[in-house]
């Protein structure tokens, strides 16, 4: 390791195999962290995108860094996944030439301050996944595309072909779990037009949205020589477990369901179909009226989607099912998570109910318990539930269950490298088919995108359900 900017990258990545077709096999982690191969495929216009990548390489920090073992918190062991996403950049006034030198400079000098990034993900003594911080350094493959970025414009903007973004990211090869991928992996693609993509594949073991969202504005501000506007806070012990835990809430967001409904079946048999949904201001607002309850946008725009989802699926009125999403603990907790904390501060909160109660009601009664679902989380809650984890090593389940995981108020769009904001920015694909996800709309902070995946028929009525 050395402090010299011109000698950053250390040494090339070992786990490289030999040379192969890189579009064989794309590799896709579900919400769990389990393996599940898929298939490269042409875009529905014929062009295919092609992308010449050359050997991995590591990019270490650019000074010495504290080694051994960093603790994850509890919270942190929930979401073994890996989250891709991508990032385009052009600028009239820059090309694209050092786009890689500038990426991987600045992410050397970065990860003096996030050093646990340049580590691994190991099981500690206690049994737990934890960073062995070694100073490895973050994976890094430069890349050169077939074509200039219009060609797969629709390819960006149509959630159905994920594939065509899956060569945007780096996926380690030969990799059979979680813990045998970085914690961070970086593509950098040019294409011919000027511009490039920074294909990002982050571990949510190791961040959270709000975490990832900073880490990637430090490293943004490091590129344009910048002082950090907000050095991460990397001590996880804060969210210990009391000793002896002390479980207080019934933890049901961890419940097994029966698949009454033959739901499993049905995912199986017809092919999943990805659509986005866009919610206006006036189209929220119109949910809210219908909603008949003082509540959040969150709030009425998931009691919303999960009633319908359960109309389209064609639940039995007395199928258990389960509500999750994430709620962010840090201004929750006594006394509050410290300004940067790098770290997932979320917890999972719940409602347990059954399809008949959300859908033989009107629109009021399943807001009301997302309502309800939210209040639930404060300092003791979220507090139980890192101690229900310390005694059971429970995850959640998602039979019959629906994860919303809203990102519409991360700055995707906000991050400048030095070529000005990104272009275009967003998730590569969804993480796993009982997952909705929420996204900005840009700089627009009053609109929605929503994102999901269904079986064939079950997604031509949740279509015509959408017209409201």
């Amino acid at each position: 390791l050395t402090s010299n900017p011109s000698l950053y990258l250390t040494r090339p990545f070992d786990e490289t195999p030999k040379k192969s077709n890189p579009f064989s096999v794309l590799q896709a982690y579900n919400i769990f962290g389990f393996y599940s191969p898929t298939k490269a495929l042409e875009m529905a216009d014929s062009f295919e995108l092609i992308v010449t990548r050359k050997e991995p390489v590591l990019v270490s920090p650019a000074s010495e860094t504290p080694k051994g073992l960093h603790y994850l918190s509890n919270l942190d062991q929930n979401i073994a996944i890996i989250v891709k996403t991508f990032y385009y950049f052009k600028s009239n006034s820059r090309s694209n030439k050092d786009s890689a030198e500038v990426i991987k400079k600045s992410l050397s000098e970065v990860l003096v301050h996030y050093y646990p990034a340049a580590g691994r993900l190991t099981i500690s003594p206690e049994g737990k996944i934890a960073v062995n911080c070694t100073g490895e350094g973050v994976v890094v493959v430069e890349a050169e595309a077939n074509c200039g970025i219009e060609k797969i414009k629709k390819a960006i903007s149509d959630i159905d072909q994920p594939e065509t973004l899956e060569k945007l990211v780096y996926n380690v090869p030969g990799a059979r779990n979680i813990l045998e991928i970085p914690p961070v992996v970086v593509q950098v693609t040019n294409f011919k037009c000027g511009g490039f993509v920074l294909g990002l594949g982050m571990n949510h073991n190791m961040f959270d949205g709000i975490a990832a969202m900073e880490f990637l504005n430090s490293w943004a501000e490091t590129a344009r020589g910048l002082p950090l506007s907000l050095p991460p806070f990397l001590d996880r012990k804060l969210l210990q477990p009391r000793t002896p835990p002390k479980i207080d809430f019934p933890h049901n967001e961890f419940e097994e369901i029966d698949d009454i409904s033959g739901t499993g079946k049905l995912y199986a048999d017809e092919k999943l179909v990805y659509k986005s949904f866009l919610f206006g201001p006036e189209k929220l607002e119109k949910l809210k009226i219908l909603s008949e309850k003082r509540s959040t946008t969150f709030q009425t725009l998931t009691g919303f989607l999960w009633r319908a989802r359960c109309q389209a699926l064609g639940l039995k009125p007395d199928q258990r099912i389960k509500l999750l999403f994430a709620a962010d603990g840090r201004p929750r907790f006594v006394p509050e998570l410290p300004k940067g904390y790098s770290g997932n501060g979320i917890v999972f909160t719940y409602s347990v109910t059954t399809a008949g109660e959300v859908t033989l009601n009107p629109l009021s009664h399943s807001v009301g318990l997302v309502k309800s679902a939210v209040e639930m989380v404060n300092d003791g809650f979220m507090r139980s539930a890192i101690d229900y984890f310390e005694v059971t090593r429970a995850r959640p389940s998602l039979t019959a269950t629906l994860l919303i995981t809203s990102w519409a108020k991360l700055s995707f769009h906000t991050k400048d490298f030095g070529w000005g904001e990104p272009v275009v920015s967003g998730p590569v694909g969804l993480p796993e088919k009982e997952v909705i996800l929420f996204l900005p709309c840009g700089s627009d902070p009053k609109s929605v995108n929503v994102l999901l995946g269904l079986p064939g028929s079950a997604m031509k009525v949740f279509e015509k359900l959408m017209d409201i």
